[in-house]
């Protein structure tokens, strides 16, 4: 069974297209206007252990809100179709991992209900042409996306980029757990995993 889909979305602010295998060998291809975000989302894929392919355009001589939100819901959107119905998924995953001084925790239940919990406390920022609080709204994008339960931790930490930087790689070790075929059944007494 091919757990593999893509997904377009095209508005006046935004163009983004995604292609996402969860059962490739982690093959990534980013591409976005926003160097930092692109740097990003390669560490989903990379981290997460699932093929991406990412090409997105933006209104981002505005600012680059719009693409990293528009993104993130079209790369949770690619998530929840190629998971289908979520038949034997693990559901539930979560990962603490270290950057150098950063420690990050990412929970999430693959659950058919979106609801997010940022504890990031990033200050208003830059990291090279991205808005620190960007990461936010990539993370709540990518929740309402996926329809998923999403709770985003720092633990620890000073230098910004390496705290963004772990908490994607925490989002990705914790999507790889949590889509990782253990059965057959729909994890869920509901009988169901969609709202």
């Amino acid at each position: 069974m091919s757990r593999r889909a893509t997904v377009q979305r095209t508005t006046r602010e935004t163009s983004i297209e995604v292609t996402i295998d969860l059962d490739g060998p982690a093959r990534c291809d980013i591409q976005t206007p926003i160097p930092f975000l692109s740097h990003m989302v390669d560490q989903l894929g990379r981290h997460g252990g699932f093929d991406l392919r990412v090409r997105a355009t933006g209104d981002v001589e505005i600012d680059g809100h719009h693409t990293t939100e528009d993104l993130a819901i079209v790369i949770g959107r690619a998530l929840g179709d190629a998971l289908g119905e979520k038949r034997g998924i693990r559901r539930y995953g979560e990962a603490t991992l270290p950057m150098d001084e950063a420690l990050c925790q990412v929970a999430l239940d693959l659950s058919g209900r979106t609801y997010f919990v940022d504890r990031l406390a990033l200050p208003k920022a830059k990291v090279g042409t991205f808005d620190v609080e960007l990461a936010g709204v990539f993370f709540e994008g990518f929740a309402r996306g996926a329809q998923c339960n999403l709770h985003v931790r720092k633990l620890d930490g000073d230098n910004l980029h390496h705290v963004i930087e772990c908490a994607f790689k925490c989002l990705a070790r914790a999507l790889r757990e949590a889509v990782r075929v253990e059965g057959t059944e729909v994890p869920s007494t509901k009988g169901t995993l969609s709202e």
